[in-house]
């Protein structure tokens, strides 16, 4: 069972109250917790067993392996909540929660005093056995057997022309200090430095689109029929300049969310990458998604995709000492881990980051970057948060 959250499941009334101010757009109530809640198949909030709309004939119990989890509370409050059953603790918020459920007989007995100190040891020796248990996270070493992830730096040099472009936009630098060698560190937010300007500018030009096209065309000549994922930073439209160099390549085309989409428009999108084509409409269709970084947790794409590319490296931050190498590391993983995944049935996963290099071959952010979120402490610890 795998992201089964009591705090996300919506009662009827929220849904009600929902519905009602939806109707004239000024609803606080938010659609993601509605959107998933629609994968609460086991009716947590229902509290009579028997009309809930599964019935688990074992006990059951999920967790999420997720790089995002950043403390070791975090995974232990998350395999507690899983599967109806809370074992133990660390958090007073959890054991509120925990008591209104109605579901706390396991820690009655956990914490009720015993007079044996026998008995006692023995007590706490089960209830962390199965803590240790429940509490596993990145061990999904077995399902993934056969699979082997191929990761791949696909360079290409940027015109002197987006050179002075990507120069130009290095605002608030002064003009000895601006080349292709900048680095985000160099950009200063308490002097009024403005790395945004930047980053777009990096995003957007030409080459890194001509990039993405041709990597496209080569997968899609190698198998006319797969699907790729493209993840971009949408803070910076990164997103939309990509759907853009795909929308303008007349033999491509992509799937992207619009700012007026619907959930249940969005969700219909996501739907044509995780099943199987199966009429002509359907193979019609763009054999490229491009996504946010922001929808890189929770999507299930590994059924029918298994070529991801990295449209630019993920930075987030101001500048400065203002960014987290761990947690932009994490993000790009929580991507990969989209079509990486346990049920990816092809034999290899392909990811491909795009690095634009400078008109003559100089290292520039994207290389910076990409080493950065690929440094080796660097995903152990995003990976391993906390340990």
């Amino acid at each position: 069972v795998d992201e089964i959250h009591e705090c996300l499941c919506t009662t009827k009334d929220e849904l009600s109250e929902a519905k009602k101010n939806n109707s004239n757009d000024k609803s606080g109530f938010h659609r993601e917790k509605n959107r998933r809640a629609g994968r609460e198949f086991l009716g947590i909030t229902t509290k009579d067993i028997a009309r809930r709309p599964l019935v688990f004939r074992t006990a059951i119990f999920g967790l999420t392996a997720t790089p995002l989890l950043d403390s070791t509370n975090r995974v232990i409050e998350l395999a507690n909540l899983m599967g109806n059953a809370y074992v133990i603790g660390l958090s007073s918020h959890w054991r509120r929660l925990e008591r209104e459920s109605g579901r706390d007989i396991f820690l009655s007995n956990f914490l009720e005093p015993k007079q044996s100190r026998e008995i006692r040891k023995n007590i706490y020796a089960k209830c962390q056995d199965y803590l240790d248990f429940a509490c596993c996270k990145n061990k999904n070493e077995e399902d993934m057997e056969g699979i082997e992830l191929v990761e791949e730096v696909s360079a290409i040099r940027m015109s002197e022309d987006e050179g002075e472009l990507y120069k130009s936009s290095q605002s608030g630098i002064s003009p000895d200090s601006k080349g292709f060698g900048i680095k985000a560190e160099d950009f200063d937010p308490t002097a009024g430095h403005d790395i945004s300007r930047f980053l777009r500018q990096n995003a957007r030009l030409a080459s890194r689109g001509k990039k993405l096209v041709q990597l496209c065309k080569q997968i899609l000549e190698g198998d006319e029929h797969t699907k790729i994922v493209v993840f971009a930073d949408g803070r910076i439209s990164a997103g939309h300049a990509a759907a853009d160099f795909l929308r303008n390549e007349e033999s491509l085309g992509c799937t992207f969310f619009d700012e007026n989409d619907s959930v249940e428009e969005q969700n219909k999108k996501l739907a044509w990458y995780q099943y199987a084509d199966v009429t002509a409409e359907d193979k019609k269709r763009p054999r490229v998604l491009v996504l946010n970084f922001a929808h890189a947790a929770g999507l299930n794409l590994q059924a029918e995709c298994n070529n991801l590319i990295l449209f630019s490296p993920l930075y987030i931050g101001d500048g400065g000492t203002t960014s987290d190498p761990v947690a932009d590391a994490s993000t790009e993983l929580q991507a990969i881990g989209r079509v990486f995944r346990p049920g990816q049935p092809k034999s290899k996963v392909n990811v491909y980051r795009i690095h634009v290099q400078g008109p003559n071959g100089e290292e520039c952010l994207d290389g910076q970057l990409i080493r950065r979120n690929t440094d080796e402490e660097t995903i152990q610890m995003a990976v391993n948060a906390d340990d």
